[in-house]
């Protein structure tokens, strides 16, 4: 049985009630956003004998990909940088379009980046910085997100893995060098954001700890004062495990960003096994206020 309509009288003190919502909706929305990077290891929806995809790569079955889209929908994130997602196709499975717009880079890879922006939001892309890609890696995605009379630059990156705390200073073994040298491009980056006096975050999986001392993180930080939403935190997410993604922020960003709200989305699964089924990679999130 249907429930009985309401009442539709629009008399001035429903009028005065429904503009108090729409005040108190939109600058919400402007001002307090969830940001989001989750690494969905190898999010394809092509066949295991594809072209270019490791033998060894766990296929999601509908069942996962529903289990994968129903934690999106508890994440309930306003923007989420997304890594090792295959295509656009693979994205919108988790990311339905009803809900969310999905910017992928052009990379002619399986380990494609992305970031999906909750609808509503308006945006405008970057031309992708493919100076992150070479050896065969991963372009970061570049957008600038519209909030009110701010603006927020955006850019999600995966950078090499296999060099998680080695030194770099003299890098040992073509993993630290391929990191090494995509430091060259974040600053480039940074710099540019910083003299233009942008508002900035990046975030992505770094496969970096950055933990203490860390040459990798100071490097950055020579191009420009960042916040690290991760600092002095560890991940509960397969156990108690030392971050290796990360949100940073820069220019009028690091004061924005509540590292007090970092949160760590943790699968219900325990098994191991549900690693390659779900994904290595837990949805780390933070909230950042905006300023009117």
């Amino acid at each position: 049985m249907r429930p009985k309509p309401r009442s539709t009288r629009t008399g001035p003190g429903m009028f005065t009630a429904l503009l108090c919502g729409i005040l108190l909706t939109v600058p919400a929305a402007a001002a307090d956003l969830k940001i989001t990077t989750w690494n969905l290891d190898w999010l394809t929806t092509r066949p295991s004998s594809a072209p270019y995809l490791p033998p060894d790569v766990t296929l999601r079955q509908d069942a996962d990909i529903a289990r994968l889209a129903a934690y999106a929908q508890q994440l309930n994130a306003d923007v989420i940088a997304i890594q090792e997602v295959d295509d656009w196709q693979a994205a919108v499975r988790l990311f339905p379009r009803d809900r969310y717009a999905v910017h992928m880079t052009r990379d002619h890879v399986l380990q494609r980046v992305g970031i999906a922006v909750r609808r509503g939001i308006r945006y405008d892309p970057h031309p992708d910085v493919t100076a992150l890609a070479n050896n065969n890696l991963r372009s970061g995605a570049d957008i600038t997100l519209h909030l009110g009379a701010r603006d927020l630059r955006v850019l999600a990156v995966h950078l090499k893995k296999g060099c998680t705390h080695q030194p770099l200073q003299r890098p040992q073994g073509s993993s630290c060098r391929d990191l090494q040298a995509q430091i060259e491009p974040l600053q480039d980056w940074i710099r540019q954001r910083a003299a233009a006096g942008e508002a900035f975050i990046i975030l992505g999986d770094f496969n970096r700890w950055m933990d203490g001392r860390d040459a990798f993180l100071k490097a950055l930080r020579q191009a420009a004062p960042l916040a690290r939403a991760t600092e002095g935190r560890s991940s509960p997410c397969w156990g108690n495990e030392t971050f290796i993604d990360h949100i940073l922020a820069g220019g009028p960003a690091a004061e924005w960003m509540q590292p007090e709200t970092l949160k760590v989305l943790v699968y219900q699964e325990t098994d191991p096994a549900w690693k390659q089924r779900l994904s290595d990679h837990c949805p780390v999130s933070v909230h950042i206020s905006v300023p009117d």
